[in-house]
């Protein structure tokens, strides 16, 4: 079985990320491809395209936004994810069960003998008048039933777990602020969800399997499992698993992937890339080793926004007082100082927010 060492599995990655080559496809099919993109700070899904799409602007992702081709939501490890309308309501119920558990998970306690079939009724009830309301307004709606809980917790069980809720734009459109209002998904789409299909091969598991590793493979199943939070899939792994091909890494772990997904030559260059907070390459693994140092694994989960030198997260870089700072992680070469200060001009022309410097911190 042929073994992938990490830099084999970085280019892949890079590829299917359009992380290598910037991509020519339509915005809509990126976030498809990239199966959403996490989303709970409003604005880093348009530095993530960004980096991924040539000739992307912010009226493409506004339009969608509008146009409801897109639609931000609770989905994947109950974060906010933006993602394709069709995606939405496709996937939506196969993570039912693990938006409840994360939900009651953490707020064990304080909503312990709760009837969460009532409160979904009830908040279904406060939302057929078809009129947007803020998670505060949701819980108004309805605690006179349900005294018990806090509000936080009551309120996020309603918002990201028991009702399938879209967040309405403003929210989420280029430099504009705005709370969250929510609206159920098939009111603001226009149409149902879909229901789970009967059998035991999980074929929307199935096709969950077959979208991450287009865009996150080779891949083991517990990288599938830690990028969308579900447990119950090992149903779907094993029905698609004839139509698939194996690996190893280096470790040993069994490597599942489409037989002609893209992957590249271990030596193939990558270019510099600018990353947002949370972004998927990143994110979308349970071992992250192919892309960050097990030293800097914490900036991952703390909201840091990235920089990928020769495709490794090699830097922080952060905006403040009209400046563009870098911090790199390790010492840069002088041509990667000069890669990296290249693309953060392009980056400051494209976040259009009157930067007038780069600040790399190696430079006195």
């Amino acid at each position: 079985m042929t073994v992938l060492d990490n830099r084999a599995l970085n280019r892949a990655t890079l590829a299917r990320q359009h992380l290598l080559t910037r991509g020519d496809t339509s915005m809509p099919e990126a976030v498809a491809h990239l199966c959403g993109l996490q989303a709970q700070e409003p604005h880093e899904p348009f530095i993530g395209l960004w980096s991924r799409l040539a000739d992307f602007t912010p009226a493409q992702l506004d339009e969608a936004l509008t146009g409801r081709t897109v639609v931000r939501t609770h989905l994947m490890r109950r974060t906010v994810h933006l993602v394709t309308s069709d995606d939405a309501l496709a996937w939506r119920a196969r993570h039912d069960t693990m938006l409840r558990g994360r939900v009651l998970g953490t707020y064990r306690r304080e909503l312990a003998g709760i009837d969460l079939d009532e409160v979904a009724a009830a908040g279904r009830a406060a939302m057929a008048d078809q009129q947007p309301r803020t998670m505060s307004e949701l819980v108004q709606a309805v605690e006179d039933r349900w005294p018990g809980p806090p509000r936080r917790a009551l309120g996020e069980l309603l918002v990201a777990a028991l009702i399938p809720m879209a967040q309405l734009p403003p929210r989420g459109l280029w430099h504009r602020t705005a709370g969250v209002r929510n609206l159920p998904l098939a009111t603001w789409l226009e149409r149902d969800i879909d229901p789970l299909p009967a059998g035991d091969s999980d074929p929307v598991g199935q096709r969950l399997l077959r979208r991450y590793l287009a865009a996150y493979g080779p891949a083991a199943s517990a990288d599938l499992r830690a990028w969308c939070g579900l447990a119950g899939l090992p149903a779907a792994v094993e029905a698609a698993r004839e139509e698939l091909v194996v690996f190893r890494d280096e470790r040993g772990r069994e490597l599942l992937d489409l037989p002609d997904a893209p992957r590249p030559h271990p030596d193939t260059p990558a270019p510099v890339r600018f990353l947002p907070a949370f972004d998927n390459a990143i994110l979308g693994y349970a071992d992250r080793s192919r892309i960050i140092d097990a030293p800097h694994l914490g900036l991952s989960v703390a909201g840091h926004r990235t920089v990928l030198v020769d495709g490794r997260v090699t830097a922080t870089w952060t905006v403040r007082s009209r400046h563009l700072r870098v911090s790199p992680l390790r010492p840069l070469t002088a041509p990667e100082q000069e890669a990296v200060r290249a693309e953060a001009e392009n980056l400051i022309t494209f976040l259009d927010e009157g930067i007038d410097q780069v600040r790399l911190d190696t430079e006195s």
